[in-house]
């Protein structure tokens, strides 16, 4: 997903669950934050690049290709951008390590989902944007890995959009970094084939180029996890679901809702909207935030700052409390939820996303920047 939607559709679902105007801005700066929050970004702060929730390309690039970095690329997109659906997951007839990097396949209404948005209870707003950025992740980047991986993520060059009369188009993929994509023609940016099962080409949806980010698009491929077989993608569906149910996700995080269930979306408050929301969605343009933006202001009467990354750079770096600060409270919530999906995943038996000890259980025994948790829940008990 991009910025319409992490950004300004996450303000609309704030509205729409009863967040203030403020609150909302705060949650869906975070929401979108989380692709901007890497290591480069955070050493410029002086912050632990042990919080990074993203990487530039240039930082993948640079990323040793060992196990121990494979490890590091996992742990920031399996946590935030890929959320693993089922990590017991039956494939059969196949080696431990392709079980281990099948199980790590994204998608909507797994036991991480609801283990994500019941982390951000009770915590700030910075966490709830964190949890509305990885739950619409999970329908946006379904049948997608965050670990770098050919036998799971790689495509045919058979990709066809659906179009709304049920006839298909053809798509074509090029490789030119930086250039747009030409969706009137059917053109999309894409990275290339790489025969190398752990190259960083080969992390995520990167050979769908931008088509899951698209709001717009339903299209046909052949995913190398499913054995070539013809999928189905829906996305105006898809992102119309995780609409609904961060709506329904941030009712509960306000107390609205005495629990978080997963398969649920709250159909009542799009209802009214609902010709509108679909509008928006099914409109076949690069970019929907300038009609969410309007949207969301109609909304709520107040007007949406366009995002800048730098917003709260200034504060951090001048507080005394950096942990008292927006950026510190964001530090903070990125650390747990990364904590919590990395503990899952090795506790599960897979060990794609490094080693993890149980505080609760064994104490204080990995990154001292993780102490920050530890002394955060002091606080709360």
């Amino acid at each position: 997903m991009q910025a319409d939607f992490h950004y300004y559709a996450t303000y609309c679902a704030a509205i729409l669950a009863g967040y203030s105007h403020e609150e909302a801005i705060d949650i869906c700066y975070s929401a979108q934050f989380v692709d901007c929050c890497t290591k480069t970004y955070l050493k410029s702060v002086g912050a632990s690049i042990h919080a990074a929730t993203s990487q530039s390309q240039a930082e993948l690039v640079d990323t040793r290709a060992d196990f121990i970095g494979l490890q590091d690329i996992t742990r920031i997109w399996a946590s935030f951008h890929f959320l693993p659906q089922d990590l017991n997951a039956v494939t059969p007839r196949a080696t431990k390590s392709y079980k281990n990097k099948y199980r790590l396949i994204c998608g909507p209404n797994g036991d991480l989902v609801k283990n994500t948005v019941e982390l951000a209870k009770s915590s700030s707003l910075q966490a709830s944007g964190i949890a509305m950025h990885v739950l619409a992740d999970t329908w946006a980047h379904m049948y997608f890995a965050g670990t770098p991986s050919l036998v799971i993520n790689n495509t045919t060059n058979d990709f066809y959009e659906v179009m709304f009369d049920g006839t298909l188009e053809k798509i074509s993929f090029k490789h030119a970094p930086g250039a747009s994509d030409d969706i009137e023609n059917f053109t999309y940016n894409s990275t290339v084939f790489n025969p190398s099962e752990t190259n960083i080409l080969n992390l995520g949806h990167g050979h769908a180029g931008h088509l899951p980010d698209y709001s717009f698009i339903r299209y046909k491929y052949l995913p190398a996890w499913g054995g070539y077989r013809e999928c189905l993608k829906d996305n105006p569906s898809d992102y119309r679901k995780a609409f609904g149910q961060m709506i329904y996700a941030m009712k509960y995080l306000r107390g609205e809702e005495a629990v978080f269930e997963t398969d649920t979306y709250d159909e009542e408050a799009i209802k009214p909207y609902e010709e509108r929301i679909m509008e928006i969605l099914t409109k076949r343009r690069p970019d929907a935030s300038e009609d969410w933006k309007a949207f969301g202001e109609e909304l709520s009467g107040g007007i949406i700052p366009d995002f800048n990354v730098d917003k709260y750079s200034d504060e951090y770096k001048a507080a005394e409390d950096k942990d008292s600060t927006f950026l510190g409270r964001f530090i903070i919530a990125a650390l747990s939820q990364k904590s919590m999906v990395t503990n899952k995943i090795f506790n599960s038996g897979n060990n794609l996303a490094g080693f993890s000890i149980d505080f609760r259980k064994k104490g204080f025994g990995g990154i001292k920047d993780y102490m920050k948790l530890v002394r955060e829940k002091r606080k709360t008990t």
